[in-house]
């Protein structure tokens, strides 16, 4: 398996890695610079060379891993007997310098609803490093000739057709998936809210709308879903930078996009 594919089945699976890079070679080593090995959790692929290089590299790349907000670094191995190493001689006479590269398991958001806001505001998202999810009920808002808008995304995008119960989806979303409801029926959007409180592994979630709405929504999640009070703050409403006031699709979506994005380094810190 190729390096690349290595990456994507990592991004696939949403585990963690690290990619591992020859960078420099001076003198004779067992692989040129550009080599590559990607490592997982439990297993590797590729190869840098084998050795005490390759085994140090993905012992620190597990720390890597292990470790809660990892930074790129480099690696500097002198190939001869002189070395004291940890697995092992390699007198190869060279020197090699290695670069680690972690591959953090990508954000994860899902709009469910992709009306003219929707669809403003996933072309802003996708121009992201992050798996977007489009959950609409509507077969002609998720046309592959509507969605065109999004071929150049930066995003893995996954489009989700649910013409009966929406909400459905919600248990197949990635752990920490951020949910954005923003649907045309307000009933939909109260169901998907009584549902994604039921459901334990997603992020935050936040619902488009007015503060009446809420009202509304709020007395029948406590009265019909039964949910306590801490439980519905776990919805964000409004949705979006206050101050930016603008109605129009697009104006709206850049303020949704800032906030989640806000969010998401505030999170980081």
């Amino acid at each position: 398996m190729t390096w690349i594919a290595a990456v994507a089945r990592l991004r696939a699976r949403r585990e963690p890695g690290v990619l591992v890079t020859v960078a420099t070679v001076r003198g004779h080593a067992p692989r040129d610079a550009g080599a590559k090995l990607v490592v997982g959790r439990s297993e590797t692929w590729g190869s840098i060379g084998g050795g005490n290089v390759e085994a140090v590299a993905i012992d620190r790349a597990r720390e890597m891993i292990a470790a809660s907000k990892p930074e790129p670094e480099l690696m500097d191995f002198a190939l001869n007997d002189k070395v004291t190493n940890q697995h092992g001689v390699q007198c190869c006479g060279g020197t090699v310098q290695v670069l680690l590269e972690p591959l953090p398991v990508v954000r994860a958001v899902a709009i469910f609803g992709v009306g003219h806001v929707g669809l403003e505001l996933a072309r802003i998202l996708a121009r992201q490093d992050l798996d977007l999810h489009l959950i609409d009920s509507r077969a002609d808002i998720l046309t592959k000739e509507r969605l065109d808008v999004l071929a150049d995304a930066v995003a893995q995008v996954h489009t989700h057709h649910t013409p009966l119960l929406p909400e459905e989806v919600l248990e197949d979303l990635p752990r920490g998936t951020h949910i954005l409801i923003m649907t045309h029926d307000h009933a939909e959007d109260a169901a998907l809210c009584d549902a994604a409180l039921r459901t334990t592994h997603l992020g935050s979630i936040g619902l488009i709308g007015s503060a009446a709405k809420w009202v509304r929504f709020r007395k029948r999640l406590a009265t019909e879903g039964g949910h306590d009070e801490a439980t519905i703050d776990r919805i964000k409403t409004p949705i979006g930078l206050a101050d930016i006031t603008g109605k129009e699709p697009a104006t709206i979506a850049v303020s949704v996009a800032a906030d989640l994005l806000r969010a998401f380094e505030s999170e980081e810190h």
